[in-house]
């Protein structure tokens, strides 16, 4: 199953996805970790492994990746593709893919100099991955993605089977989850809700703003997430409302075989 993470920036993606695939790899699943963030350098601290080397460089970087798409424009039949065909994740090479116990963390592309231009090579490498990417019995895919809703534009999600929606207390969050909704709705993708950074009085509020028959999980506020995340320690612990999100997941997968 590859399941696809967003929301807006600071709502906590990065640490879904992280104890979402720790958690996962203690069901004894192989998690491959899409970093779909070409500007947050987090999720690699927060797994407590090494950021691999920018996929993008793999296919020349990130120019060639551009030159790439602005030349596949005005070919109605032919999607852009630099991967040409189907991959596994054993197919990737070492360099471009660390690997800590069961979680494999892939990085689409990073930002890393003044003038650098857009993201939209990098996020039209990441849907050209997921479609291309074939998944073996046991594995999930978890695509952590950039702020907002620009990775609709590119098509990210067309590869993946789901959408998390992570919604934090906050009019901001809240409505850029009912946007979200109805662009995954015109590209048929079911699209669930995470409630993040919540306590009871919040979580109440979330769940009388959006639709709760998508809610699925609640996760609360938790001092640790700031301790770790202020001194750059990996999240290896647990936190409520995770569990349920695995489970719901496992379910998910067991019902689309």
């Amino acid at each position: 199953m590859k399941t696809l993470i967003c929301g807006k920036g600071g709502c906590g993606k990065s640490l879904v996805t992280a104890l979402l695939a720790m958690e996962l790899t203690k069901r004894r699943y192989k998690v491959i970790v899409v970093d779909n963030d070409e500007s947050n350098f987090g999720l690699h601290i927060q797994l407590g492994i090494e950021l691999p080397k920018d996929f993008a460089l793999h296919f020349g970087g990130k120019r060639i990746v551009t030159e790439k798409l602005l030349g596949s424009k005005g070919a109605e039949e032919e999607r852009f593709s630099v991967i040409g065909g189907e991959i596994r994740a054993s197919d990737i090479p070492e360099d471009y893919m660390s690997k800590k116990g069961g979680v494999n963390l892939l990085a689409i592309g990073k930002i890393r100099d003044f003038g650098e231009g857009c993201a939209c090579p990098f996020n039209a490498l990441s849907a050209d991955l997921l479609r291309m990417l074939k998944l073996n019995e046991g594995e999930f895919a978890l695509v952590d993605t950039d702020a907002g809703v620009e990775h609709f534009g590119r098509g990210v999600e067309t590869g993946c089977d789901l959408l998390l929606m992570v919604i934090e207390p906050s009019q901001e969050s809240i409505r850029l989850a009912e946007k979200g909704n109805k662009i995954a709705e015109e590209a048929g993708k079911p699209l669930y809700y995470v409630l993040n950074k919540t306590d009871d009085e919040t979580a109440k509020f979330l769940l009388d703003s959006v639709d709760k028959n998508k809610v699925v999980s609640v996760i609360p506020e938790d001092k640790k997430v700031f301790r770790y995340g202020l001194v750059g320690e990996a999240l290896d612990f647990e936190l409520k409302g995770v569990g349920e999100l695995a489970d719901f997941l496992e379910r998910k997968k067991s019902r689309d075989r």
